[in-house]
């Protein structure tokens, strides 16, 4: 799922295409990302976008007549810029945005169709698609600490959780565990004043650092590849590799339909993480540490 970073880059390539110019229509390849009727997507026809901003994960459109599109691009959804009336492509395309002087196109890989579109009318309507997360680039550290800890998580879930903090997912809460050496089970309960500390000023650096990147790699190109796996990530993606900093191999742990990617020698003393599907399968032959995980493969090996 785009995050902060990725939000921002698509807005720097977005203000100077669409900003003071007429949405001329909107053309829909798949009726399901329409999902507000009041007032009908037509409205939007023939108005100027005013100012984008970019709301937890969201991007949202401000066009005169107090209306604002709220686009959520999920896990998969991307945005291509093509010449006026660029084709929607046939697998993947959702709809395209007209402008006199070039089509948006918002696509979504797989078959779940997951990405949103909303017209609301006046900003307490758009408040409603706010999920009330901490702008963490202004926040103070004691205002971070505060929403952190305000139920006892992980750090892995409390980083991801868009009710607590803005804009920030699976790929660099990441990051910023491994930039501030901390583990992703930590909880959130049992933190120092110290550690607060630290992991808000990793958590500004990390994602001012990769928006700031991404946004001097791309230029006034329109970013071609926006993914959670990118050259130059501490740990995530990387499960295997080394660890950039002490060489040792990138673990990860599994649950649901998410992954956390750890260094074992910089956030958890070495230890390693009990992946809960193979923790219940191997119960007391799960190994605590990189050693007994390297007798392990060997034993599987000669099995």
């Amino acid at each position: 799922m785009p995050e902060l970073p990725d939000i921002e880059l698509y807005l720097h390539a977005l203000r100077p295409r669409i900003v003071g110019r007429r949405l001329e229509k909107i053309r829909l390849a798949s009726p399901f990302l329409v999902r507000s009727f009041d007032p009908p997507i037509d409205h939007v026809y023939g108005k100027t976008v005013i100012a984008l901003r970019r709301l937890g994960k969201r991007l949202v459109w401000q066009l005169d007549g107090d209306l604002f599109l709220v686009i959520h691009l999920m896990i998969a959804g991307r945005f291509r810029w093509l010449e006026p009336n660029g084709k929607i492509p046939g697998k993947v395309g959702l709809a395209a945005f007209d402008f006199a002087e070039g089509s948006l196109i918002l696509t979504e890989a797989g078959s779940k169709r997951r990405a949103s579109l909303y017209l609301v009318r006046g900003t307490q309507e758009l408040a409603a698609h706010d999920p009330g997360g901490l702008e963490v680039l202004t926040s103070s550290a004691k205002d971070f600490g505060d929403a952190l800890t305000r139920e006892n998580h992980t750090l892995k879930r409390a980083l991801t959780d868009p009710h607590l903090l803005s804009g920030v997912g699976n790929a660099f809460s990441d990051e910023i565990l491994h930039a501030a050496k901390m583990s992703p089970m930590l909880l959130t309960g049992t933190l120092t004043a110290a550690q607060i500390h630290s992991l808000h000023t990793q958590t500004i650096a990390v994602l001012t650092k990769w928006r700031d990147e991404l946004i001097a790699e791309t230029g006034d190109k329109f970013p071609e590849k926006v993914t959670a796996f990118r050259d130059g990530m501490a740990a995530h993606g990387r499960f295997g590799k080394p660890c950039p900093v002490c060489g040792t191999p990138i673990q990860r742990i599994q649950y649901a339909t998410h992954e956390a990617n750890y260094c074992p020698t910089c956030q958890t003393n070495g230890k390693l993480l009990a992946d809960r599907g193979l923790s219940r399968l191997l119960k007391d032959d799960w190994p605590k540490s990189l050693e007994e995980l390297e007798q392990f493969k060997e034993t599987r090996k000669r099995s």
